[in-house]
């Protein structure tokens, strides 16, 4: 059996060596677990192929992006404005007198993020949550994801021989790979542990966000947990485009059989016969994606379930379904239900994950307002319309900006790209936490609260808040910026 207590005590003792690592020292670690990773490629991608069943072209580019990723936040950490550095220095003119007052933001201390299981790199042992920790200068305890197990422990293998080469804690990154609820809910219970970074069911998340709450001293819980990312297909748009239109959502229901938690999964338009033609044609491409095995026996009997529950409520109706499905395939489907129905049934709104999509036939605009308003927090909605659409619908398009993280013009949803504008997260139930995002730069927030020290000497302080700046970093000084 794991031992959480001594795991969080050496976690917590690794915290107040790490916090203390400079910044550079930091960014090598995170570029050397990168090299480390990639020194691994070839057998992690043969062993994380066969735990997910996913293809090796698929696992290399998620290795790639997991590397790159770590090197983002080396780099971030190595610049360093991150940390929002500000300095007030004293005015003993002002009345009554000012003292001196500086603020930055510094790490919360010992950090659990869970494996996803559809993302057996990057969102995973050594993924953006665990990434963002390490460079926040927070130490991390993963839980392992039961569905790639071994690929886990090999990633945590590559990350120990990093700690070693760069004379890191040695305790700084630990992992357990013990299955179960029961131990998740130890690890977030543990009164030592000071944040937890996840990304699953809805269930799942919403279950460790309780857990944390029922503390003594509650925690924050960024959870990424559910969505349904709804795109809107604008008129002008479906009558002049509606064949590309349908290959290219097409190809994003059905990419990596559905398993991303940015699928599309519910298609609002108006009834016209254009989008009676999109929707024919949709239907072909979504039909004619042949069945994949789904990365585990437990997503796809739950993609079973739920795809059942979804075509046989009140309204529903099947436009096109791919090949009967083998053991483990999923079998891809369009739907089509009227806005009346819709509005009237919850069940709809829940997600589906795999290739799975509902298309959501409204009568005017002010049902398709109806419809938006009536949906729950997404990680993204897409708008696809030309530039006559764009400016008859501009109401239609600000309402959405309070519906999701991301916002998309006539682009899929699929595909999120780790830079420094990306937000990946969503209000309630999306995420936890809508102020944050769990890929980009950004990400690292999350892990982070503001201290500010007042009538401190230069000395004394990190070297961010010293008057020299040692750093060379980017600060904000008695009201204006400045890097001298």
């Amino acid at each position: 059996m794991t031992d959480v207590n001594n795991i969080l005590q050496q976690s917590a003792a690794a915290f107040e060596e790490y916090k203390k690592v400079p910044a550079a020292e930091r960014a090598a670690f995170l570029e050397a677990i990168a090299a480390e990773i990639e020194a691994r490629r070839e057998p992690l991608v043969t062993v994380a192929g066969q735990e997910t069943n996913l293809p090796p072209a698929r696992l290399n580019g998620e290795l790639t992006r997991t590397t790159n990723q770590l090197k983002l936040f080396a780099n971030l950490v190595r610049e360093g404005s991150w940390v929002e550095a500000v300095i007030d220095s004293a005015n003993p003119n002002s009345t009554p007198a000012r003292p001196d007052i500086r603020k930055m933001l510094l790490p919360i201390g010992p950090v659990v993020v869970f494996g996803a299981s559809n993302f057996p790199f990057a969102f995973s042992t050594a993924g953006g949550d665990t990434a963002s920790v390490l460079a926040a200068g927070a130490t991390v305890v993963i839980k392992g994801h039961p569905a790639h197990a071994n690929t886990s422990l090999q990633v945590f293998e590559a990350m120990q021989a990093a700690i070693k080469k760069t004379n890191m804690p040695a305790y700084t990154v630990q992992h357990v790979a013990q299955p179960g609820n029961e131990i998740g809910k130890e690890l977030v219970m543990h009164p030592l542990a000071t944040g937890v970074g996840f990304t699953g069911s809805f269930a799942g998340g919403k279950a460790l966000f309780d857990y944390a709450n029922q503390r003594e001293r509650p925690i924050p819980v960024f959870a990424e947990m559910s969505s349904i990312n709804p795109v809107v297909f604008l008129p002008d748009t479906l009558e002049k485009n509606a064949a590309a239109l349908a290959q290219t959502f097409g190809g994003s229901v059905t990419l990596g059989m559905g398993q991303f938690c940015t699928n599309p999964g519910l298609l609002i338009a108006l009834r016209s016969p254009a989008l009676d033609q999109f929707a024919q044609l949709l239907g072909d491409a979504i039909g004619q994606c042949a069945p994949q095995k789904m990365l585990h026996g437990g997503i796809q009997q739950a993609y079973v379930h739920n795809r059942g529950q979804l075509l046989t409520q009140q309204g529903v109706s099947v436009i096109s379904e791919g090949a009967q499905a083998a053991e483990l395939e999923a079998q891809p489907v369009l739907a089509r239900v009227n806005a009346k129905d819709f509005l009237q049934n919850h069940i709809l709104q829940e997600e589906v994950f795999g290739p799975s999509s509902l298309l959501v036939v409204c009568e005017d605009k002010e049902e398709m307002k109806a419809v938006l308003k009536s949906l729950r927090g997404q990680l993204t909605t897409t708008i696809a319309g030309t530039e006559a659409d764009v400016k008859a619908h501009a109401d239609l398009i600000e309402l959405q900006t309070s519906l999701a993280g991301r916002v998309i013009l006539n682009a899929p949803p699929t595909g999120v790209e780790v830079c420094a504008a990306m937000v990946h997260g969503g209000p309630f139930p999306a995420t936890t936490d809508s102020r944050f995002t769990s890929v980009g730069s950004s990400a690292i927030k999350r892990w982070v609260r503001p201290v500010c020290f007042q009538g401190f000497f230069d000395g004394m302080l990190p070297p961010a808040l010293q008057h020299a700046n040692p750093l060379g970093i980017w600060r904000l000084v008695d009201g204006e910026f400045t890097k001298a």
